[in-house]
């Protein structure tokens, strides 16, 4: 029996494409806060977040392209792991960005759901299966 994930698995994908070809987008149209949460040991980190913009709308379209599906998620695995640390940097700064609390109960929410995403685009790490078929 297939869970309710496995049923909705493409769904999932398309809906972890679309927020990040959207993230991605945003680190050019609203760049500042982005900037703001580099930690200083990085350097450039306007160029930093520029190209990781690049690779998350690359990647997010990459979800949806079946031949690059496989690779776009182990991208996604290490650029999650990657800007982890500007995650940290915001917590432990308490970087105020608009629109985002500074709380922390929302950083207690926030840090542990980047292992749920580096989970989710994990999920996508593995060939996929076709069902058996009931037919014989």
């Amino acid at each position: 029996m297939m869970s309710v994930l496995e049923k909705n698995k493409d769904t999932l994908r398309g809906i972890l494409a679309v927020c990040m070809v959207v993230a991605g987008v945003l680190h050019f149209v609203q760049s500042e806060p982005f900037i703001r949460i580099v930690p200083d040991f990085l350097p450039a980190p306007a160029a930093l977040v520029y190209i990781s913009g690049v690779i998350e709308v690359f990647l997010g379209i990459g979800l949806l392209i079946p031949p690059l599906q496989q690779v776009s998620a182990w991208g996604l695995v290490a650029l999650f792991i990657a800007v982890y640390p500007a995650n940290l940097n915001m917590a432990i700064n308490h970087i105020e960005i608009a629109g985002i609390p500074n709380t922390w109960w929302f950083q207690a929410i926030r840090l542990p759901f980047q292992f749920v995403l580096i989970a989710w685009a994990y999920w996508y790490t593995r060939p996929e299966t076709v069902p058996a078929s009931s037919e014989g």
